[in-house]
């Protein structure tokens, strides 16, 4: 047995006792819900419609089958392995990799305020469309109108946090689990009914066809941290999230075959939310329609529930599914620093939440106000929601995505961590391939998109 194989068996023979998830599908539905959320239904069509469609699709697609998966595997059995949240957890593992839990921990603090500010959107939608406000919903300039104000989308953020703040205070099995097992069934569900339907809209076609075709000619490094970006983001990577939910699965659940499983459902959701959307916004706006940005489907979705019979109903229905898909994703979010905040000062449960949420609120009111009367503040061209996200999906999560991957392939090795995934005793398939991306492939492309899209933000290169 090697010197950092033994270290792992004393680590984990050391390691806290800790909430666990009651079932395996428990698991895998909770850190699909965690994946799947507004990543995938609000950001991912914005992010194929902004980087070409197709050609950003394929970017993707090969992303999260190669660097993803593996990433999300280290990720997973490291925390099994220390049974800790990532703070701890880089700590246990060697006490130089300490840092990496320190950023981590930084990634969804930074995350959950301006993801709060979405979900408000979110719920005001739902609550819109379930008090007959359908119509109203559907006019041209409602969107602007409610995000550029200053206390109706504060009230919605911090409804949403508190709804958050309530299902974590419940704990692992109460609440988290609880929550997804029922929800991502039916969300699924919803969400491929309603990209059937998008697909028969008149024009929706063109729409179809600039989604699905990737031109090569056009494929470049900046198609291709885009899809990075979007990965870390969708798939919960790179922020302590899958960590802190391994810490909490049992030895018999195979890490291998949830992560598959987990992949599977969010690319699959993120597809078909690109089907849905992007047809539509073509279908009804053309392919001009494409540069809304951030607010593409609080703008195109009501337009087309108005077109449907019994579309109100439908929306309703929709947005709320949509606002629990926020929460599962949001709840994983939160669920990280109150974590660790639990184990740093040994609070309870609901006090650690409460500190959260709290702190939450106020982190989230510059990003909600950037779209009202802050609106004038910019850094380099963008207002806060863009700065903050480029402060987690552009500095900080490259950064912790590579210290996982130095950790795990460089310090204690590619072997100790195949032990952990290998615990429920069937063979770990993929092992040779998470070797040599974990050693090698990874750290290459992470340091390289690194330090390209800095280089890009200083405006050193143009791509």
């Amino acid at each position: 047995m090697s010197e950092q194989a033994a270290s792992l068996e004393r680590t984990a023979a050391d390691a806290p006792k800790r909430s666990v998830f009651r079932t395996k599908i428990g698991f895998v539905l909770a850190a699909a819900g965690s994946a799947v959320g507004l990543g995938n239904v609000w950001r991912f069509p914005y992010f194929a419609a902004t980087y070409g469609g197709g050609t950003f699709l394929f970017a993707y697609l090969v992303v999260v089958a190669t660097f993803g998966l593996v990433l999300m595997t280290a990720e997973i059995a490291l925390g099994r392995w220390t049974r800790l949240s990532p703070l701890g957890a880089f700590r246990k593992a060697h006490r130089k990799m300490a840092v990496v839990g320190v950023l981590a921990m930084l990634v969804p603090i930074v995350i959950f305020p301006y993801y709060s500010v979405i979900g408000g959107w979110v719920f005001r939608y739902s609550f819109t469309f379930l008090t007959g406000g359908a119509s109203a919903a559907a006019e041209a300039g409602y969107f602007g109108a409610f995000t550029s104000g200053t206390w109706a989308p504060i009230f919605w953020l911090a409804a949403f946090i508190a709804v958050n703040g309530i299902l974590v205070a419940r704990g692992v099995q109460k609440g988290i689990e609880k929550i997804n097992v029922v929800a991502m069934p039916i969300f699924i569900v919803m969400i491929v009914g309603l990209a059937v339907y998008a697909l028969t809209l008149p024009g929706a076609s063109e729409g179809l066809g600039h989604y699905l075709r990737p031109d090569f000619g056009s494929l470049s490094a900046l198609t291709f941290i885009a899809a990075t970006r979007q990965s870390f983001f969708s798939l919960s990577l790179a922020m302590g999230i899958m960590i802190t939910y391994g810490s909490y699965l049992k030895k018999s659940t195979s890490i291998e075959r949830s992560v598959i499983q987990i992949g599977i459902i969010d690319t699959g959701v993120s597809f078909v939310a690109g089907l849905l959307v992007i047809p539509a916004v073509v279908a009804f706006m053309g392919i001009g329609g494409l540069g809304q940005g951030a607010g593409l489907m609080f703008v195109t979705l009501p337009q087309v529930f108005a077109s449907m019979p019994g579309g109100a109903l439908i929306g309703a229905l929709f947005f709320t599914l949509m606002g629990v898909a926020a929460i599962t994703s949001g709840i994983s979010l939160m669920e990280v620093p109150t974590a660790t905040v639990m184990e740093k000062f040994g609070l309870s449960r609901p006090r650690a939440a409460l500190i959260v949420a709290v702190g939450s609120v106020l982190l989230a009111l510059p990003t909600t106000l950037g779209f009202g009367v802050w609106s004038g503040f910019q850094v380099a061209g963008m207002n806060m929601l863009g700065v903050m996200s480029f402060i987690s999906d552009t500095a900080l999560m490259p950064v912790v995505a590579l210290g996982t991957v130095l950790l795990v392939g460089w310090v204690v090795g590619p072997r100790a961590i195949a032990a952990v995934v290998k615990e429920d005793g069937a063979p770990f398939r993929m092992e040779k391939l998470f070797t040599v991306m974990t050693k090698w492939v990874a750290p290459v492309l992470l340091l390289g998109l690194l330090v390209t899209a800095f280089l890009m933000a200083a405006g050193v290169i143009v791509l």
